[in-house]
């Protein structure tokens, strides 16, 4: 068995001819151009590589003989329905005893692949595949096999856009199936959101530059909407605010997927989700450190390979809700089917009309 060789596609571009490997974010602010990946629990993967290109197959639609994927019933859930529910409220007290204003709780769909062989398994391929059956504004690839990477988002989420002294972030809160779904739930959610991102950005940005162009505006995306806004502020002149670590030591986890205030919202995910998130809702994107450029998006609608599970390798994607005060517990679950249907379809080649498979629980869990 040999690994395929290592690229990254986003934005149009392909990557080849790896030249390093490293996790220090010191390095995005060298030269070259890098794939990034960044677990939600903090790990990074800073991979630069030699040759970037215009992208050949991204108008096409792909072949997809090099992905098998999972059979739909194969999926189980780090939390079934019954401890997804109790989660929800769980939150709720937390938010009635005032140690939060509102939390993000996930679960992770994890499902064995029915072949293993890198040729039939290979998330490029798979990647493309989602590309055609789930377009999304930050889709891309990183295929590190020979360092524990092999990732496929369909991400619509912006978690930084740089350009020079500019740094951008475009927060999603509120999820339906149409506009008519929304609640004022759903935009009071929003709202407390880019209040948190405004904070975040603040640490790295000038004084008074934070702005938020953009509030609570309706995007569609494939078989849903979403609320979305957007804030962005002109990086700090002074000391080290100009690089991506700072970047990323400042807003990072992205606040749209922990909850307010940050530091408790973390806390409450630590004490109910029973697996770790790893590249879900952390962040995945390029930098282009010659041209002082990049763009992150946070790691929701995001596929990765774990090939190292005691029982074979397994395809994994993460789903979740943002649980307020006034969030029904059925409702949230519901949520966080809605926001996995269409791409367990892709994954799995099946109908995206039908029902969420994984309800089981995971029997193994990890912490």
């Amino acid at each position: 068995m040999h690994d395929l060789p290592p690229l990254a596609r986003f934005g149009g571009l392909l990557a080849t001819d790896l030249r390093e490997v490293t996790g220090d974010p010191e390095a995005l602010d060298s030269r070259g151009w890098w794939a990034v990946v960044a677990d939600f629990e903090g790990g990074l993967t800073c991979a630069r590589f030699g040759d970037v290109r215009p992208d050949p197959a991204r108008s096409r639609r792909p072949h997809d003989a090099r992905w098998r994927g999972p059979a739909p019933g194969d999926w189980t859930s780090s939390l079934d329905r019954a401890g997804y529910t109790a989660g929800v409220r769980r939150i709720r007290e937390y938010i009635a005893a005032g140690d939060v204003y509102q939390a993000n709780l996930c679960r992770v769909l994890t499902a064995p692949l029915p072949d293993p062989r890198p040729e039939a398994s290979d998330v490029d391929a798979f990647g493309a595949l989602l590309a055609a059956g789930n377009p999304a504004p930050y889709a891309g690839t990183v295929r590190l096999p020979a360092h524990g990477v092999e990732v496929a988002t369909a991400s619509p989420e912006l978690y930084l856009r740089r350009e020079g002294d500019t740094v951008t972030s475009g927060p999603i809160k509120g999820t339906g199936r149409t506009s008519a779904d929304l609640l004022e739930k759903d935009h009071a959610e929003n709202v407390m959101i880019v209040d948190l991102v405004r904070n975040d950005l603040g640490r790295v940005c000038a004084t008074g530059s934070v702005t938020v162009p953009d509030l609570c505006a309706v995007e569609a995306h494939p078989g849903l909407v979403h609320l979305v806004s957007t804030v962005r502020g002109r990086i700090a002149a002074a000391g080290d605010g100009r690089t991506w670590a700072r970047l990323l030591d400042g807003t990072f986890p992205p606040g749209s997927v922990t909850g307010a205030p940050k530091r408790s919202a973390l806390g409450v995910i630590r004490s109910l989700e029973t697996v770790p998130r790893g590249p879900y809702c952390g962040g995945v994107g390029w930098v282009d450190a010659d041209r002082g450029t990049g763009e992150l998006a946070v790691g929701i609608r995001t596929f990765w390979i774990d090939r190292a599970h005691p029982a074979g390798p397994v395809l994994r994607f993460g789903t979740g809700a943002g649980i307020t005060w006034d969030s029904d517990p059925e409702r949230e679950w519901a949520e966080t089917e809605l926001k996995a249907s269409r791409l367990l379809a892709v994954a799995s080649g099946t109908d995206p009309a039908e029902p969420v498979p994984g309800n089981r629980q995971e029997e193994r869990t990890t912490t």
